[in-house]
């Protein structure tokens, strides 16, 4: 008699059956908002269905012995994420109520801009800390390497490789 497997789609559909709502009560335990608990449970189980399907997720994870503790740490990256993006937007709300109001930008713009700010946040939290801080403080401050180097306590050859990382990193991930 020949065993057969669930495809997986068939997976995942019993992963999501059998999980979701408990996911869903951990979300909203932590983050004490119905609405935001069931996006990030949607985006977690989402996160599993677009996995390129050579990695972990992809191949494994619909059928894990320890579901809920795979799918908490999904879930716990999307609360960083949805953290972080929320005090991105707020900096930024709040750097905009100090713009005289014919300096605003338009509803559009504004987005745009957010959208922009997020991209940016998600290609600079990818490299290494000291990486990120050499390329921030060369472009945000204007500072030399050496004055880096200094900062960074590492060698004026080290921020020139972090330089040529972080510039590498972002225009391979450019558009």
């Amino acid at each position: 008699m020949r065993v057969r497997h669930p495809t997986a789609e068939q997976s995942l559909a019993l992963l999501y059956a059998d999980h979701h709502g408990w996911l869903r009560g951990w979300l909203q335990r932590k983050l004490g908002d119905a609405a935001d608990a069931a996006d990030l449970a949607q985006d977690t189980f989402l996160r599993l269905l677009c996995a390129p399907e050579h990695t972990p997720e992809r191949q494994s994870a619909w059928q894990l012995r320890e579901a809920r503790a795979y799918l908490t740490v999904v879930a716990k990256r999307l609360m960083v994420n949805l953290h972080r993006r929320r005090s991105l937007e707020a900096a930024y709300l709040e750097a905009l109520a100090q713009l005289p109001e014919a300096a605003a930008p338009s509803p559009e713009q504004r987005l745009l801009i957010l959208e922009t700010l997020n991209e940016l946040d998600a290609l600079l939290d990818a490299l290494p800390a000291k990486v990120r801080s050499a390329f921030l403080l060369a472009q945000l401050e204007g500072l030399g390497y050496a004055e880096i180097a200094a900062r960074l306590a590492v060698s004026e050859r080290s921020v020139k490789r972090y330089m040529v990382q972080a510039m590498a990193h972002c225009i391979l991930l450019a558009p």
